[in-house]
């Protein structure tokens, strides 16, 4: 097999160009305009509900969204804010930008999410030490599977601790028939272009109601007041999504459906294809409520399962960035940390990645990276283990049925007999 596959990329309907050449023809090149109001109603049908009837922002990014819905919940300097741990910095770098401390909380086993119990215990804990409620929790939908919000929100509510939905990773995911990002205050949506859904590069933040809405468009446009010169008495951002790539995000919601189903089959097809390997276990869903979208579908490895090549797994350090990932890294910092995949994972890393197929570990734990070195943790050591033990492997819609057989074929090729 000569192309390569990879982890999860955008794959357009075919109707993005009709609204992008419409932003050109009508000269909305900017960061409002028909596009970003259709693309928002999209939305707003999308995740609405018998349960909720929500307004949506659509913003320069996931991590943005975050960012603001920490700001109108009133996270500040000195505040803290419970953070599952088991997640990407998105979820915990905007509670610096604030000024605030991420608190970590651990993850359970079933759905490698936020454990409710030990967040119950984390909360009354900090005021008992603090004297002073966190300002928020964000529980993550960790590669699309829902976490367990019914009783997240019940913590809340017993705190009185708005909860902020991270569903960046799990848009179309569903607890109990519900979508998430609607139970608590405010939900998170990404649109990155490894999404469901790409806009290239972009957010979305759903709010409670229209006030919230216009209080959140406020700060995501500079936070301008209302006179006919610039007039500002707050700080606000410039997090607006631009019409160009709204006007992509409108194709993308014609074939959401469609994305959603092919994540669901590839899923199936890792658990009957897998089934039989030893040593190698498909994580999916502990029951029918958690219906997720499986943005990613990850496996893990025994760590008795030896892997060809694992004896060389660390012999050298990367030099870029791993299997296309976005952006620069910066060299220099060694081949190996206190918290690490195991030597057979990275081997069937590069084994893959030697067959043409992009793998990637899982998220290193929050409260295990040294930027958060000094940051409060409460852990059960789950999501360590399960980050030694993880990997994701390839789910977009350009991930065919042949690439599927191919990727477990290769999977079998690398265990050693």
């Amino acid at each position: 097999m000569s192309k390569r596959i990879y982890l999860c990329l955008a794959h357009m309907s075919g109707n993005e160009m009709k609204y992008i050449q419409e932003a050109f023809d009508t000269n909305w090149v900017v960061p409002l305009g028909p596009n970003v109001n259709g693309f928002e109603e999209d939305l707003r049908r999308f995740v609405a509900s018998p349960q909720n009837d929500r307004e949506v922002v659509a913003l320069s990014s996931g991590t943005a969204a975050v960012h603001l819905a920490l700001l109108a919940c009133g996270v500040g300097p000195g505040d803290e804010v419970m953070v599952q741990s088991f997640t990407f910095c998105a979820s915990s770098h905007p509670v610096a930008y604030l000024g605030a401390t991420p608190v970590f909380v651990d993850s359970e086993e079933d759905t490698w999410n936020i454990d409710p119990d030990l967040l119950d215990k984390a909360i009354a804990d900090r005021i008992e030490k603090t004297g002073r409620k966190p300002k928020a929790i964000v529980p993550v939908a960790l590669y699309g599977m829902p976490y367990r919000i019914d009783r997240i929100m019940e913590i809340g509510a017993k705190y009185g601790i708005p909860v902020i939905e991270d569903a960046a990773e799990g848009f179309g995911s569903r607890y109990d028939g519900r979508v998430l990002g609607t139970f608590g205050e405010y939900g998170v949506l990404s649109f990155n272009g490894n999404k469901m859904i790409t806009t290239s590069g972009g957010g979305a933040l759903i709010c409670p109601d229209k006030e919230a809405k216009d209080k959140i468009m406020w700060y995501a446009t500079q936070a301008r007041e209302a006179y006919p010169y610039y007039q500002h008495e707050a700080i606000g951002y410039n997090y607006r999504l631009s019409n160009v790539c709204a006007g992509i995000g409108r194709g993308q919601m014609t074939v959401l459906e469609d994305h959603l189903a092919h994540h669901r089959h590839v899923q199936a097809m890792y658990e009957e294809l897998l089934a039989d390997v030893p040593g190698i276990k498909v994580h999916k869903a502990p029951d029918p409520r958690f219906d997720s979208n499986y943005w990613l579908c990850t496996i893990t490895l025994d760590e008795s399962l030896r892997i060809k090549g694992q004896e060389n797994a660390y012999a050298t350090g990367i030099k870029t960035a791993i299997g296309g990932a976005a952006g620069v890294i910066h060299v220099g910092g060694g081949i190996h940390t206190d918290c690490e995949p195991n030597a057979n994972v990275e081997a069937m890393r590069l084994y893959l990645d030697a067959a043409g197929i992009e793998a990637r570990p899982l998220w290193k734990p929050m409260h295990k990276q040294p930027v958060y070195a000094t940051s409060p943790a409460y852990v059960n050591g789950v999501s360590e283990s399960i980050f030694k033990v993880g990997m994701c492997l390839p789910a977009g819609p350009c991930v065919s049925d042949e690439d599927v057989r191919y990727i477990v074929s290769k999977i079998n090729e690398a265990v050693c007999a």
